[in-house]
């Protein structure tokens, strides 16, 4: 019988989400030495440079007469989708070791609302540096909370480590009343020293087309391999709605390869977004997609990726692209 996901509704206890704060199985090996800085943009080794010295701090910070010491500081690495920026991040925390959490900024709000403001500030205030993948400002109460969160780190001397395709002083525009919380969102970017990664999608997806869809039997068969899973799009965007987004990771947990029937574009926004965050859970766990239906490249719509959100959409196709392709990413 193949298995299923649509109907899972994992619970995940406090505890556990602050042991599961280390980077995800796709960022197992990442290291400073297994980056590979595209020559034509010099900023990707300045990059690994500032990137590795911070993390050197965070590490030594009793031998500041040798070292500049990272604790109470941040750094915010800003760059197009697929420059790396997540790689780095999970090198600086493998390098800092049991002392670095690692997660998404999805997770640390869900961290909030599992342990309350109190609780999780008592948490992080345990570790040397706090990574924090994807950070945006979806809304005015993430902006509140952790404009707060982030100075009350900072000086409690916990590192703070941050990636983004949003300039730190522009989080939040096209998205809320951003300018109604300007000295929130200054709050958040006065925390860090912007490090800036040029260069084009590393998984070389910018201009390739999505391939053909596959065929009902294919997604069938999908299915039926071990770690399978094979599930109807209407069905699957529909359950998404009664599962959280920090849940998401659980949500996959255990499937290799992902079959999809009927795939359609999306027409909700709010449904879209649901779509964005299982794209990254899936990616990270190296999940490999068979979709039969309309073209992975068709789910959002023209409005959408020219709205404020188009980043997270042209991330999410990227990743997609490579999870259909299998190729190397």
């Amino acid at each position: 019988m193949t298995a299923r996901i649509v109907g899972r509704r994992p619970h995940v206890e406090p505890d556990a989400l602050i042991a599961a704060l280390v980077p995800p199985p796709h960022f197992a090996s990442a290291s400073f030495e297994s980056y590979r800085p595209d020559p034509d943009f010099p900023s990707q080794a300045q990059a690994v440079e500032a990137v590795s010295t911070f993390a050197a701090g965070v590490t030594r910070t009793g031998l500041a007469r040798f070292r500049k010491s990272s604790a109470g500081r941040g750094i915010y690495l800003d760059g197009g989708f697929g420059v790396g920026k997540t790689h780095l991040l999970a090198a600086l925390a493998h390098h800092v070791g049991a002392k670095a959490a690692f997660g998404t900024f999805v997770e640390y709000t869900q961290l909030v609302g599992a342990l309350g403001f109190q609780g999780t500030r008592s948490a992080l205030q345990e570790f040397a540096v706090v990574c924090i993948d994807e950070f945006e400002l979806d809304d005015p109460g993430d902006t509140v909370m952790m404009a707060r969160l982030m100075r009350e780190l900072a000086d409690a001397g916990v590192a703070l480590v941050a990636t983004s395709n949003t300039l730190p002083g522009s989080l939040g525009e096209g998205r809320f009343a951003a300018g109604d919380f300007q000295r929130e969102i200054q709050a958040v970017a006065s925390v860090f020293d912007v490090i800036t990664i040029d260069g084009p999608d590393y998984r070389g997806r910018g201009n390739d087309p999505f391939p053909e869809p596959a065929r009902v039997e294919d997604v069938i068969a999908a299915g039926e391999v071990d770690g399978g899973v094979c599930e109807d799009w209407s069905a699957l965007m529909e359950d998404l709605t009664h599962v959280h987004p920090s849940r998401f990771g659980a949500y996959v947990d255990g499937v290799a390869v992902l079959g999809l029937r009927a795939v359609k574009p999306l027409s909700d926004q709010a449904q879209a977004l649901r779509l964005v965050s299982l794209v990254d859970r899936l990616y990270d766990r190296d999940v490999r997609i068979v979709a039969s239906g309309h073209s992975l490249s068709t789910v959002f719509s023209k409005e959408m990726l020219r709205g404020g959100y188009r980043k997270k959409y042209a991330r999410a196709l990227s990743r997609l692209h490579s999870m259909v392709t299998g190729e190397p990413s």
